[in-house]
Formats: C-alpha cells, structure tokens, sequence
C-alpha cells in the first residue's frame, strides 16, 4: 500500500480535529487517516475508538482492520470480547477478518458460539471465511443449519472462500433455497470447488429466475473451466 507524505503537523491537525465537539469534523478526520502508515494512524483511531456517534466507532474500529500495528488485534479482540454494544462486538469481528491475523481464528469461533446476536455472529462466520483457515469447517458447516438466514448465506460464502471440496455435498441441499442471496452464494462458493457435483449444480444454477444468481452461476463456471486449462498446461 502505498501511503502520501503525511508530516507531523498534518498528524496534529488530524488529532485536533478528532477532538472537535462536530460529529461531522471527526469523521472527516478519521476518513483522512485512510493515506496515513498504520503506525501514525493506530494512535489517532484509538481517539476515537469509543466516540459517542455510532457511525464513527464503526468507522473507527474497520480503520484497525485496515492498520495493522500490534495494537491492531488486541484492541479489536478487546471490543469483540468486552464491547456491551452488539454493534461494536460485529464491527470488530468483521476487522478481524480484514485483519487476517491467524491469532483471530480462536476469538472469532468463540465468538459465533457463545455470542447472542445473530450480527455479531454473522461477522464472526464471514471474517473466517476472510481468514481462510480450514479449520473453520465444522464451524462453518454447523452454521448452514441456522434459523438465520443471513448465518447460512454467511456460511456458504465462507466455505467458499476456504475452498474444501468436501463442504459441496453440504450446501448443494440449497440450490433450491426459497432466498435468491443464498442461491448466490452458493454460485459463487461453488466457482472455488472444483467438482464434477459443482459443475451440475452451477449449470443448473445458470438457469435460475434471478439474474443474480444466474449470473453467478455462469461466472463460477468460467473460473473453474479457467482453473481445470490452466492445471492441464
């Protein structure tokens, strides 16, 4: 990543502005640090990290997804384990996964387990998906028997991102589901398994009534046709 020359006296404008009593100025000057090296940046986020306005302690705490520093996962483990807000407990999940820090894999399983909002939990299944770590397997595909429906879309997207062949048999069973999202992400998961069931169920899904999914489907074929070429030269 390629960060601007930000010299100290743009450090302290941005630092005195975090602290201006307008909800407007500080998030202004958080949307600034996006150009500023992680290392300067992680000390002015934490200014905020607890702010009043809802919308900048989102903001604040993806930042640390997207800073990482060694304060970066000890803070966000802190806010997914502590936070009495289910919103910051589901952002910092979520940061977890932009953080890709394999010390996150723990915490978040933790975290869709024993946590008792269905946002929080959500997070947790999609950051290890981010994570890509074949552990999550069990997790993830005890996720697919959720009430929540975003939980099963969550979950189908993460076994796709950790590509383990094994889950298709698991997620076929929603190529008919009644929720065209989770017939996406099954479309999409299905591109990173490559199966001879996948390539039934993608072109099956190529017909679907929903364009997304349809789509989807067609895209899923492509990449797995591209990856069979590319592994036979």
């Amino acid at each position: 990543m390629n960060f601007c020359n930000v010299n100290s006296s743009n450090l302290n404008q941005i630092s005195a502005q975090l602290e201006s009593k307008s909800t407007r100025d500080r998030m202004l000057a958080l949307a600034s640090l996006k150009d500023v090296p992680p290392v300067d940046a992680v000390p002015l986020i934490k200014k905020v990290l607890h702010d009043e306005s809802i919308q900048i302690r989102s903001m604040a705490i993806f930042a640390l997804g997207i800073k990482p520093t060694e304060e970066s996962f000890p803070l966000l483990l802190d806010l997914l384990v502590n936070d009495q807000d289910y919103g910051a407990r589901a952002d910092a999940a979520g940061a977890m996964g932009y953080l890709q820090d394999p010390r996150a894999f723990e915490p978040l399983v933790r975290a869709f387990y024993e946590d008792t909002d269905w946002l929080v939990r959500f997070s947790a299944a999609v950051s290890l998906g981010n994570l890509q770590d074949p552990r999550a397997y069990e997790v993830l595909i005890q996720a697919l028997d959720s009430e929540e429906v975003v939980l099963q879309q969550a979950a189908i997207a993460a076994l796709g991102e950790i590509k383990v062949v094994e889950a298709v048999d698991h997620i076929l069973r929603f190529a008919q589901s009644e929720d065209w999202l989770v017939r996406q992400r099954l479309a999409e998961a299905l591109g990173n398994m490559p199966t001879p069931k996948s390539i039934s169920a993608l072109k099956y899904l190529a017909k679907d009534s929903h364009p997304h999914v349809s789509q989807a489907a067609a895209l899923a074929l492509q990449q797995l046709e591209a990856a069979q070429e590319s592994s036979e030269t």
